[in-house]
């Protein structure tokens, strides 16, 4: 591939009552060009990622950017949505753009403001991502509730796995104490987590409230640019290989204790990338609830069906382990904006790989691989991303 990330911007993750979806956009829009060494005029398109379904009355977000940076004024600008990989789905059509040849520069912003609404409300907007048709979603925990259930089935086939359920959550937690955008900065530990408590109840089925990631408002944003302009930017990062596949909706068509869709988008990626595991120096993966980043270890091929328990049960994923994941926190402790999740991924991977992840920085990083899923591996996209200079 020929396009890279040249620039991006980003703002903290959480709660955040004073800003207005406008506001999130205008905090990350302007600064994600200038990152770019480009100004307004420069950029060729637009692509927002919002999902929204409810969240907000103000809909069609494509052009409030415009009101941000008015040297944006008649350029294209379009929205997209694909569930939890809304961010992605943006990411990818600024891909196709750019390497169609229909222009040379793309900014992708990816927001979300989820906490306006209260949980009750914010969950029930969330499950339109289930298949209401044959009642996905109904049960108590909402969308928890459906990944609760996925968890019982995969402790059925495969044994009970809520201790390694409970490392991964103190693993991201410890992970996003140190990431100055997170949502949580706290770490929890794994005795914390593994035991539930008024301070950790249980959620859904056997998941404990640090088994799911938080409703949080925040926003990303990056810039895409064609070789020549990636060659005369500050900074860049190419696109090794990207891939993007569909599953089935309904839980039913599909087996709930194997991610497949994930399966064949990492599949399909490192045969583009030609690129094994062994080459990525860090993983960002889509940990909505623990349940998801175990099975995600097996479908990108780190462990076989059945095994994703060993890979942080004996370290493979901590930060010094052969294969990093979710340095950043996760969505578990830096947040799930869910427009915002997508771009925000491939920004923190490519902080990693330009040298200025700061306290979250594994040393020498020079490929990553980055997984964002929509729905219960609906959506799955992939990027193998590597620093281009």
């Amino acid at each position: 591939m020929s396009s890279h990330i040249i620039g991006w911007a980003h703002t903290p993750f959480g709660r955040l009552p004073q800003q207005s979806i406008e506001d999130l956009i205008r905090e990350v829009a302007v600064p994600a060009i200038e990152h770019a060494g480009l100004v307004p005029e420069d950029i060729d398109a637009v692509f927002v990622g919002l999902f929204n379904n409810g969240f907000l009355k103000q809909d069609f977000p494509s052009s409030l950017v415009l009101q941000v940076a008015p040297g944006l004024r008649y350029k294209p600008a379009t929205r997209l949505e694909n569930a939890c990989a809304t961010g992605s789905a943006a990411i990818h059509a600024a891909l196709h753009f750019v390497e169609s040849g229909r222009g040379r520069t793309a900014l992708v912003i990816g927001a979300e403001k989820m906490t306006a609404l209260s949980s009750r409300q914010a969950g029930e907007v969330l499950l339109a991502a289930s298949y209401h048709a044959e009642g996905e979603g109904s049960g108590p925990g909402g969308f928890a509730g459906v990944f609760g259930e996925i968890a019982q089935a995969y402790f059925a086939r495969h044994g009970d796995r809520s201790d390694s359920l409970a490392r991964i959550a103190a693993k991201n937690h410890r992970n996003g104490a140190a990431n100055p955008l997170a949502q949580i900065r706290k770490d929890l530990g794994y005795e914390f987590c593994r035991t539930a408590s008024d301070g950790n109840p249980y959620v859904a089925g056997p998941l404990r409230r640090t088994d799911c990631s938080p409703i949080s408002d925040g926003a990303a944003a990056l810039v895409i640019a064609i070789d020549d302009v990636a060659r005369q930017a500050p900074q860049a990062v190419r696109f090794r290989a990207a891939a993007h596949v569909n599953d089935f909706l309904p839980l039913s068509r599909r087996d709930p204790t194997r991610l497949q869709g994930c399966e064949v988008a990492w599949k399909k990626a490192m045969h583009e990338a030609t690129l094994s595991l062994d080459d990525l120096d860090l993983v960002e993966t889509h940990d909505c609830f623990t349940i998801a980043e175990l099975m995600e270890y097996e479908a990108m091929g780190l462990t076989q069906a059945g095994q994703g328990y060993r890979a942080i049960d004996e370290g493979w994923v901590e930060r010094d382990g052969k294969l990093p994941v979710n340095p950043s926190g996760g969505l578990k402790a830096k947040g799930h904006p869910i427009g915002a999740t997508g771009v925000s991924m491939h920004v923190m991977a490519a902080m990693q790989l330009t040298g200025t992840a700061a306290n979250l920085q594994i040393p020498n990083a020079l490929r990553a691989g980055v997984f964002n899923m929509g729905g219960t591996g609906v959506a799955n996209y992939v990027s193998i991303l590597e620093r281009s200079r």
